[in-house]
């Protein structure tokens, strides 16, 4: 908690950042989760009042039956947590609303630290919120340093989110126009939610395609990418293997082993419950496939562009260049 009370005394989140080496907006949430009044704190209707506990504890006695609250408090306690975030996230987001009035976003004991910063005055004209007029609400010292913290921090955060996201989205529009170019059809993960797929990879193919990857024990270092085999090259036949794949989940990322592993194959093994095989596109690379978990084989890990070929079921083949037959 000493870094929370370096905030009570004065000084800045983005000092207290560069202080200790840590991501200014990480900073700025965990002094927001320590002095901000959260939302659960604010309001939390699901917990209830003690009386309104007695009450119902005294409507069971009346009424002969007995009732396990366990549960009920468990789940109140995850609503409460999963609420807490929820605000912690939109305060990041937009602190001017979330945290600009002193009064009502400030826990009370720690009111005195709003007039602790020397540069606080300063700092308000940096902050900006298209809801708030500054002139005639004074905006709190919490909100204008979180405010700074989350805009100098190019890593974490809502704008690096928000980047990442849409780096996201145009890597998955790359997917489907070449998948289109390359004459394969398939459903993008809008349409499988317009007909109430629950789980929706990126791109979900009409019918399963063949692909020809390189062994994972091949003795051999990988010269290429294990999926860029051509048809009639010189490489030694027992060293790679077909692959049946029903989709493509597409991440603008480099693959390494603790995101992979942690993050990325939990959820493509739902895909492969419901639809099978497929295929994970590390379009920036990954880590060697020895490190790499595949699910049993179901999953195929390929790092920078799209296969060059694949197998249709009606035996021909289609690549980047067009439909090929051989």
């Amino acid at each position: 908690m000493r870094h929370v009370k370096s905030y009570l005394n004065g000084t800045s989140i983005l000092k207290l950042a560069k202080k200790c080496n840590y991501p200014p907006a990480m900073m700025a949430r965990f002094i927001v989760e320590n002095v901000a009044v959260l939302s659960t704190t604010r309001h939390h209707p699901s917990t209830g009042s003690g009386s309104d506990a007695n009450n119902f504890n005294h409507e069971q006695q009346l009424s002969g039956k007995s009732y396990d609250n366990s549960k009920t408090i468990t789940n109140n306690t995850t609503k409460a947590s999963t609420a807490t975030r929820k605000f912690i996230t939109e305060a990041l987001r937009h602190p001017e609303k979330m945290l600009g009035c002193a009064s009502t976003s400030i826990l009370p004991e720690y009111m005195f630290s709003e007039k602790a910063s020397s540069n606080f005055s300063d700092n308000i004209s940096s902050s900006h919120d298209m809801n708030i007029d500054t002139n005639l609400i004074p905006l709190s010292r919490l909100s204008v340093e979180v405010r700074e913290a989350v805009n100098s921090d190019p890593m974490y955060g809502p704008r690096s989110d928000k980047e990442r996201h849409n780096v996201g989205i145009e890597y998955e529009l790359l997917l489907e126009h070449t998948l289109k170019n390359m004459g394969i059809p398939f459903e993008t993960e809008e349409q499988l939610r317009k007909r109430g797929t629950a789980k929706t990879p990126d791109v979900l193919l009409s019918c399963p395609v063949g692909l020809k990857v390189r062994k994972k024990k091949s003795p051999h270092p990988i010269q290429q990418s294990p999926s860029r085999v051509q048809p009639g090259s010189y490489e030694k036949e027992e060293e790679y293997e077909w692959k049946i794949i029903c989709w493509i989940d597409s991440k603008a990322l480099f693959g390494d082993v603790e995101t992979h592993t942690h993050s990325v194959l939990p959820q493509v093994e739902t895909y492969v419950h419901r639809f099978g095989p497929g295929l994970v596109l590390y379009w920036f690379g990954h880590a060697p496939l020895s490190r790499l978990g595949d699910s049993h084989g179901d999953v195929v890990v390929i790092g920078g562009d799209l296969p060059d070929l694949f197998l249709m079921p009606t035996g021909e083949y289609r690549g980047q260049s067009g439909r090929q037959l051989f």
